[in-house]
C-alpha cells in the first residue's frame, strides 16, 4: 500500500493521450490499490493514472451520492457516450469543479449532463453504468485525463488566463512537479 504523488499540470504525461491496458496483472492490480489509496488521501472523488505518472487507459472512482448510494470502482480501457451539454454558461454554484492536478482551485465547466461509461473491472469482466449529474462529471473529468486533456483546458479563455496565472505564481507548469496527499498542502 502506497500513496502516489500526484502530477501537477504541465507535465508531459499529463498532456498526452494514454495507452491502453493491455493485461491485468499483479502490477496494474497494485497500481489501482495505490491509486484508491492516493485518491482517498487527496481527498478526491476520481483519479487517473496519468495523474500519478501512469500512462494507462484507467482510473478510479468514489462518491457517495444524494440517496447515500456509494459509487466505487476503477474503469480500465473505459468507453464513455454522454448527450450534449446544455448550451450557456455554466453556473459557478452548481457546476464548479477542481482537480488533484491544479489543486486547490475550482471554476465552473458546463458538462453533459448523462454519461454512459463501458469499462472492463479487475476481473477482466466488462460492466456499464449509465450515470446523471455528479457521477456523470466524474466519469467525464476522468475520462478526459486518459485523452491528455485537463478540465482547465476546457475553460474560457478570460479563466485560463487566471489558470496560467496561478501556475506562475506558485512555480507549476513545468514537468516533474508533483505534490504528496496527506503531506504537501498546495493551496494556491
Amino acid at each position: 500500500m502506497a500513496v502516489l504523488p500526484i502530477r501537477i499540470t504541465g507535465d508531459p504525461v499529463l498532456h498526452s493521450p494514454a495507452l491502453p491496458v493491455e493485461t491485468i496483472d499483479d502490477g496494474v492490480r497494485e497500481l489501482v490499490h495505490d491509486m484508491f489509496e492516493t485518491m482517498d488521501a487527496a481527498p478526491g472523488v476520481g483519479l487517473a493514472g496519468p495523474q500519478v505518472g501512469v500512462a494507462l487507459r484507467l482510473f478510479t472512482f468514489g462518491w457517495t451520492d444524494e440517496s447515500e448510494r456509494q459509487w466505487r470502482g476503477v474503469a480500465i480501457n473505459p468507453e464513455l457516450w454522454v448527450t450534449p451539454a446544455v448550451p450557456g454558461h455554466p453556473d459557478p454554484d452548481l457546476e464548479s469543479e477542481g482537480c488533484l492536478s491544479f489543486p486547490g482551485e475550482r471554476f465552473p465547466l458546463r458538462r453533459a449532463e448523462r454519461a454512459l461509461l463501458r469499462a472492463t473491472d479487475l476481473d477482466g469482466k466488462p460492466f456499464e453504468i449509465e450515470a446523471e449529474g455528479w457521477l456523470a462529471r466524474i466519469f467525464q473529468h476522468e475520462f478526459d485525463h486518459l485523452d491528455g486533456t485537463l478540465y482547465t483546458d476546457r475553460l474560457t479563455d478570460r479563466e485560463q488566463r487566471i489558470v496560467a496565472k496561478i501556475c506562475r505564481k506558485v512555480g507549476w507548469g513545468e514537468p516533474g512537479v508533483s505534490w504528496m496527499p496527506g503531506v504537501d498542502d498546495l493551496e494556491a
